[in-house]
């Protein structure tokens, strides 16, 4: 079983005529829905709201067969991140994040709700605010204690915490516990990388940590997976029409925990054991998945199905190593 910790938050997006329209998403939700329609058998930990936000999050995530630690639903309402467009079109955020329902929940709670059977842990994202640290990495101990590998997204949000500083520091201090580390080539630059080459910031980040993998994105450079033994590198699939990026590494990082588990090695001793074909193969079913993604409006991860059928066309270039 895959248990997720992390924000389902509603992004109120700018229309051009000056309305906002309502998309459900953050991080870790979007995460969960991937994984869930990756055929993995997966568990939410954090309440979501009695508002009408949380009861559209219920709907979604039990379509995709997500199970809920509770049915109870958590006075407080929904986390919101209202984005707007500048006259380039650049957008910005602002974020409601103060006694919100994600955020309703102690580390004894939480840790008390883990079931006794994961084999991934997975967090990142604003759960690694400094405001909420402590907790995430209270609930991340308990999860490795009970034999989970620990997944981490840094996935950092500059915008939601004024001092950017004290954030990487707080990501660092998740990082060193997880076994499985995804960062982007904008995370890497936030955690103080400014100036090196992203592989090359990525193998001194792998240097500084316990973690047997490192996935890194590159947006539409492709992607690579790093352990200490093996650098599996993939292109972005050539002549694919990208609509939205949203959620696209959401996505990846589910179709590589499918792939992983498929091969039996969501493990630390089996992490540590990859080999290149492992990676690679691992690494195509992630790509694909995110491919998948952004091919479509928002975040709309791909099932198995539509995975599967992606590789069997060829659309997806061999990874090199």
């Amino acid at each position: 079983m895959v248990v997720t910790f992390g924000e389902a938050l509603v992004d109120m997006i700018e229309m051009p005529d000056g309305r906002f329209a309502a998309a459900l998403g953050g991080s870790i939700c979007n995460f969960t829905i991937a994984a869930a329609r990756q055929q993995m058998d997966v568990t939410y930990l954090n309440p979501l709201s009695q508002d009408s936000f949380g009861q559209r999050f219920a709907g979604l995530l039990a379509r995709d067969g997500v199970h809920l630690v509770s049915a109870a639903r958590s006075a407080s309402p929904t986390s919101l991140a209202i984005v707007t467009l500048d006259a380039g079109g650049s957008p910005s955020y602002v974020f409601h994040r103060e006694r919100v329902a994600d955020r309703d929940i102690t580390p004894a709670q939480a840790c008390a709700a883990l079931p006794s059977h994961m084999r991934l842990f997975h967090t990142g994202g604003l759960a690694l605010v400094p405001d909420d640290i402590d907790a995430t990495l209270a609930i991340v101990r308990a999860a490795a204690g009970a034999g989970a590998l620990v997944s981490i997204d840094a996935n950092l949000r500059p915008l939601v915490c004024g001092d950017l500083p004290a954030y990487a520091a707080g990501v660092r201090r998740a990082l060193a516990h997880a076994h499985l580390v995804k960062v982007s080539e904008e995370d890497l630059l936030y955690l103080g990388y400014d100036g090196v080459a992203p592989l090359a910031a990525a193998r001194m980040l792998l240097d500084t940590l316990d973690a047997q993998l490192i996935a890194l994105t590159l947006g539409a450079q492709g992607a690579v997976l790093l352990s200490r033994r093996v650098c599996v590198t993939l292109a972005a699939p050539a002549g694919i029409d990208v609509i939205d990026t949203v959620g696209c590494g959401d996505s990846f990082l589910a179709g590589l925990v499918a792939s992983l588990a498929a091969n039996g090695s969501l493990s630390v001793a089996a992490l540590a054991d990859a080999n290149a074909a492992m990676l690679a193969q691992a690494l195509r079913h992630a790509v694909a998945a995110a491919s998948l993604n952004a091919m479509r409006v928002g975040c709309q991860p791909p099932d198995a199905a539509d995975v599967a059928q992606f590789l069997q066309s060829g659309a997806v270039p061999h990874a090199s190593h």
